[in-house]
């Protein structure tokens, strides 16, 4: 008898030791992400936005770094495009439907929803994968894409982490036009508008939204004083996307996006770039988001962009 109690209490304690040592956290009730206990971003499934997305987001520092608005009134936040909601990812011409100018409040013509049906968390040693399957469906129901996805936490003192893997599928036959309303994107807090002295630089160095914007690159970094912190946001295209690298559809206002779908409507002098899924057919996409302090040269964000590519 004391022999098999030693055992369950021996079980208990390792159960134990192994929760504690678990870095990364999912919590279903409000399906929100923690690190080492801080929170890191809440999954909202967007019913009343029309898409999912991830809101707010916070450094490692506790900063948060996403626009709070349409979701918070916060004083002093601008409130322009309704359907900039934390992060994201649509596209805005699927077969003639609209998955990024969508909010419900919009009256253009084919707005599309994209309906989150199924989450599911793995947790990891010194990471957590939140994976959902999303419907990209039409104003009458139809579905035209479906999205799975594997976003990967992982745990780190000074920066957050955070891997995209995402499929689209065709449920139909797909074709989905050239425009440089998507794709991948942060809607950035205020504090990195160029005006308020937001920095953007891309791989090749160049600087500011009008040399960075409609221009091809592996990777951007957008950074600021936040709090009286400096903190950067980079965001990774990986090689084997389409179209690599990227265009980015980054703006000084704080939006913060890459499209690896669009390429007429950032260059006029090449031709457009018409993606075409028969059905069954699927499309893959990488990108990764770290939220590093400094500026893109303090935080060795192209020694990172090649972490990035060699851990693929």
């Amino acid at each position: 008898m004391m022999m098999r109690q030693s055992w369950v209490l021996l079980l208990t304690l390792a159960a134990t030791a192994a929760t504690l040592c678990a870095q990364v956290r999912f919590h279903p009730e409000d399906q929100s992400i923690s690190i080492d206990g801080k929170p890191f971003t809440t999954l909202h499934r967007g019913e009343e936005a029309a898409k999912p997305f991830l809101a707010p987001i916070y450094s490692a520092s506790g900063k948060i770094v996403t626009r709070r608005f349409p979701m918070e009134r916060i004083d002093g936040e601008s409130r322009d495009h309704l359907h900039h909601r934390g992060l994201w990812f649509s596209y805005n011409d699927v077969n003639g439907v609209r998955f990024w100018e969508n909010d419900p409040s919009y009256t253009r013509p084919n707005l599309g929803r994209i309906v989150l049906r199924d989450v599911k968390w793995k947790d990891g040693a010194e990471s957590g994968t939140l994976s959902t399957t999303m419907d990209w469906r039409d104003p009458q129901g139809q579905t035209h894409l479906v999205e799975s996805r594997d976003m990967t936490v992982y745990a780190n003192p000074t920066m957050r982490v955070l891997d995209f893997d995402i499929t689209l599928t065709a449920a139909q036959d797909v074709t989905m036009g050239d425009t440089k309303e998507g794709a991948f994107a942060i809607r950035l807090a205020e504090n990195f508008t160029e005006r308020q002295g937001g920095q953007i630089v891309n791989a090749e160095g160049l600087k500011g939204m009008v040399k960075v914007w409609g221009k091809r690159s592996k990777w951007v970094d957008y950074s600021s004083e936040v709090e009286g912190e400096k903190l950067g946001v980079a965001i990774f295209d990986h090689p084997q996307n389409a179209n690599h690298p990227t265009y980015w559809h980054t703006r000084d206002y704080g939006l913060f996006s890459l499209n690896p779908l669009g390429q007429g409507a950032f260059d006029p002098d090449v031709d457009e770039n018409i993606t075409k899924l028969a059905k069954g057919q699927s499309i893959r996409l990488r990108f990764r988001v770290v939220i590093h302090p400094g500026d893109a040269e303090t935080a060795k964000v192209a020694e990172l962009y090649e972490r990035f590519v060699g851990s693929k």
